[in-house]
Parts: C-alpha cells; sequence; structure tokens
C-alpha cells in the first residue's frame, strides 16, 4: 500500500510538472497509464462507498417487499370482504388514478388475480434479496470487512487467545 501510494504521488507530480513544462514530451519519463494506478486495488474509501452501496440496495429491496406484502395484506382484507357480499351489488375500484363504477363480480377475480401476481412479485424479490445478502458476504469476505457488533466480539475473543487482529476495513 505504501508503493502504491508513492506511485500515485509521482504519478500526479509528474503530471503536474509535465503540464507546467509545456507537454507530455518534455524531457520527463511519461506517466503510466491508468492500468497501473488501480493495480493497487481500491482504496479503503472506495471498498466503504461499494458496501455501503450493497447494503443499501439490499435494504431499498427489503423496503419493497415490506411494501409488496402490506400490499397483498390489504387485497386479502378486500378479497375477504367481498367474498360475503350479493356478486350484484356495485362496489368501486380505482383504476389508473379513476374511480370506475363496478360490480363485486367483476371485481373480484381481479384482486385476487392482483393478489396472486403480487404474491409472485414478492417470491422473486426475495430471491433478489437473498442474492443481494451473497454479494454482500462475498464481498465483506474479500476485502475482510467487519461491522462495529463484530469487532466488539472478535476483539473479546483475540483478547482470550492471544492473538492481533489483521488489517481490514471496520464499518460503523
Amino acid at each position: 500500500a505504501r508503493w502504491c501510494r508513492r506511485s500515485r504521488s509521482r504519478l500526479l507530480r509528474g503530471m503536474a510538472s509535465g503540464a507546467a513544462s509545456g507537454g507530455l514530451g518534455a524531457g520527463r519519463p511519461r506517466a503510466p497509464g491508468p492500468a497501473s494506478a488501480s493495480a493497487c486495488g481500491p482504496t479503503p474509501e472506495q471498498v466503504l462507498g461499494g458496501f455501503n452501496r450493497l447494503r443499501q440496495e439490499q435494504r431499498g429491496l427489503a423496503g419493497k417487499g415490506a411494501e409488496l406484502e402490506q400490499e397483498v395484506a390489504e387485497h386479502g382484507l378486500v378479497i375477504d370482504t367481498l367474498a360475503e357480499v350479493d356478486p350484484s351489488r356495485k362496489c368501486y375500484r380505482m383504476v389508473g388514478g379513476v374511480l370506475v363504477e363496478r360490480t363485486v363480480k367483476e371485481v373480484l377475480p381481479a384482486l385476487e388475480n392482483n393478489r396472486q401476481q403480487l404474491v409472485k412479485l414478492i417470491e422473486t424479490l426475495n430471491a433478489q434479496i437473498q442474492s443481494k445478502g451473497r454479494e454482500l458476504t462475498e464481498y465483506r469476505e474479500k476485502y475482510n470487512i467487519r461491522l462495529m457488533n463484530e469487532e466488539d466480539k472478535s476483539a473479546r475473543e483475540n483478547d482470550s487467545s492471544g492473538r492481533t487482529g489483521g488489517t481490514g476495513v471496520l464499518v460503523s
């Protein structure tokens, strides 16, 4: 990591002085390309940013799943209520922001179909959440990321075993 910092600072100084002295070929060696600067790997800030992005995506999926589960519960309440009502009775349904008058006989099958589709969507979303969780775990293992509550546990384990921990990124 120390070599990477030195090479990056040399690269930046060389580019700045090369630009100030009249261009690229002003008697100085050319700066290495972007591939050599990224060969050192991502910085801790980039690792932390990637980890936080993955966690935020997982939380967004979980929030959407909770919202859809609430929709399924509401559909269930309406279906249960309409099942006890005379099929020829008038009811109102919001379609695309417009309130339309229908009969219970017309609305009930549509509600049941919508509920089934929501359940399928929730199953798909749960699979995506699990996939994102695996991706997050792989990312944590790859970059040795530990969370604060895990840091407390590992500190207790290290104290009892007498070992000191390696390097890694600590996330609060």
